[in-house]
Parts: C-alpha cells; sequence; structure tokens
C-alpha cells in the first residue's frame, strides 16, 4: 500500500526544486552529469561503431565527420570507446561510493550513538583504513586475485567507508544533544530507533553532498587505476585506458588523449558543480559564508 504524499511533503519537494534550478551551479552541474549519464546508456544500446571491431585500414585516422574523435592505433573509433567508457567508470564510482555509504554510515551512526570505547574504537579503524589510499589497496588486492574492474571497485569502497563513517558521526554527533532527541529518548526510544528516525532524516543533507564528491573522486580513481593497469582490462575500454594507451602516440595523434582527457575533466566538473549546488541549496548558510 502506498501512502499519500502529504501537502507538506510537496510543499518541499516543490521547494527543493525551485531552489535548485535557480542556482547556477546545480543547473551546470545537473545539465552536465545528466549529458555524461545519458551517453553511458545510450553506449547500452547504440553506439557509431562497433568497439570491440578491429580496423587496422582505418587506424590512426585524425577527427573527420566519418569518426568525430579519430580513431586509435587498431582502428577503433574514439568516440564509440569514449561512450562505452563512461559506463564503466559510472558503474565502477557508483557502486564504490555504494559500499562507502552502506558501511561507512551505519558505522559513524553507530560510533556517535554508543559512545565511549565504542567510539573510539571505530575511528582507530577507520584511521588505520583510511591510511591505505586506493591506490595502495588496488595494488595489494590486485598482488592477490589480479587487476580487474571488481577489484578496483572494492579498492576504491573499502577508501569510501572512513570518509563516510567520518561523515555520519560528525553530523550525527551536533544532532545528539539536541531537544528533540532528548524528547525521543524521554518517550522510550532506544538509540536504534533514534538514529533510523531522527538522526539519518537530519543529517542526510551531509551525506548527499559528500556523495556527489565521492563519486567525482571514484571516477578519478578509477581513471587513476586503469592507467595503472589496475582497472578494467581490455577489450572493455576505460578513459584511464585509453590515456596510457595514447602517451607514446602524444606527438603523432594528440587527440587520442585529448578527448579521454577532456572526458574526465567535464565529468568530474559536473559532479562537482552538482555537489557544490546541492550544498547552497541544502544549507544557505555556507553559500553566504563564501
Amino acid at each position: 500500500m502506498t501512502l499519500p504524499v502529504t501537502e507538506f511533503e510537496r510543499e518541499t519537494f516543490g521547494s527543493f526544486v525551485a531552489k535548485a534550478f535557480a542556482n547556477r551551479s546545480f543547473v551546470i552541474g545537473f545539465m552536465i552529469t545528466a549529458l555524461i549519464a545519458g551517453m553511458a546508456l545510450l553506449s547500452f544500446f547504440w553506439t557509431p561503431y562497433d568497439v570491440t571491431k578491429l580496423i587496422v585500414a582505418d587506424r590512426m585516422q585524425p577527427p573527420s565527420t566519418t569518426h568525430l574523435f579519430g580513431t586509435d592505433q587498431f582502428g577503433r573509433d574514439v568516440l564509440s570507446m569514449i561512450m562505452v567508457g563512461s559506463r564503466n567508470s559510472i558503474a565502477v564510482a557508483f557502486v564504490a561510493v555504494g559500499i562507502g555509504m552502506g558501511l561507512g554510515v551505519p558505522l559513524g551512526c553507530w560510533a556517535a550513538a554508543r559512545g565511549g570505547f565504542v567510539d573510539e574504537a571505530v575511528m582507530r579503524f577507520n584511521d588505520l583504513v583510511f591510511a591505505f589510499p586506493a591506490l595502495l589497496s588496488a595494488v595489494m588486492i590486485t598482488a592477490i586475485f589480479g587487476p580487474g574492474a571488481i577489484n578496483a571497485i572494492i579498492a576504491i569502497g573499502i577508501f569510501n567507508i572512513p570518509v563516510f563513517a567520518r561523515v555520519a558521526r560528525a553530523g550525527a554527533l551536533a544532532i545528539w544533544p539536541r531537544e528533540f532527541i532528548l524528547a525521543a529518548r524521554a518517550a522510550g526510544k532506544g538509540k536504534a530507533l533514534i538514529t533510523v528516525e531522527h538522526i539519518l532524516p537530519n543529517i542526510a543533507n551531509l551525506l548527499l553532498v559528500q556523495g556527489t564528491i565521492q563519486f567525482a573522486l571514484g571516477i578519478l580513481a578509477e581513471a587513476g587505476l586503469s592507467y595503472l593497469g589496475l582497472g578494467a582490462q581490455p577489450p572493455m575500454p576505460s578513459w584511464g585506458r585509453m590515456l596510457f594507451d595514447a602517451q607514446t602516440l602524444m606527438m603523432v595523434a594528440p587527440y587520442l588523449a585529448l578527448f579521454p582527457g577532456f572526458a574526465i575533466v567535464i565529468t568530474v566538473l559536473g559532479l562537482n558543480l552538482l555537489g557544490d549546488g546541492v550544498s547552497d541549496v541544502l544549507d544557505p548558510k555556507l553559500r553566504r559564508q563564501r
């Protein structure tokens, strides 16, 4: 059974949408992100050329009306590879952020609710995990299980756990002393129920903004891991792998590095602008401080 949406909820959502699309950063970031996401979705059904098909006769063709972004050393269409590579980057970053948020948020909320030894133990564990960057974690995982997109997801996801744990804990600690939390405790609600009903809704804006930031960083991390050969493996196109393959051909065909590099830059820029816009809409005080 679907519960009806109250008038307050409709007004709140409508107010958020109106404020969001009145914010320049949000609009630009949303348009860029939607364009990249649409390109990734379209690549599942159509690309100008088959990225798995090698056409040696068409190798190293500069950008033209036939191949808008040119072709690589194997005759593959660069535009098609960027389209397919976008879904790989988005999928890796999305799942990695999901892992970090799914494990880090409950961990941070639990530490804030329990306090004392539990809080200290969780934070020291987070410090230990945070000491190993995603790249170093990927190297260790690759040494054991071999390179691949799954291992890149695990490495980036593990790195995201302490990030979301810290944000969730800091936000929760600021909410626990509030009067409505004291009223909920006086009403007999347990810490777990209070966390679900009161803490999480009040820190959702912090988690949403942090999620957009970590998504952008996840795309950068995936590109870096693929560049080092630790991410997606051939024949699956990846923006980082395309940059690696182009580095020996810079003097001959600079467009091979230009287009995937631009794709990474514009995607990260769009996500950062989107996160900045969401932050402004949800917390106008931050906008005034800037």
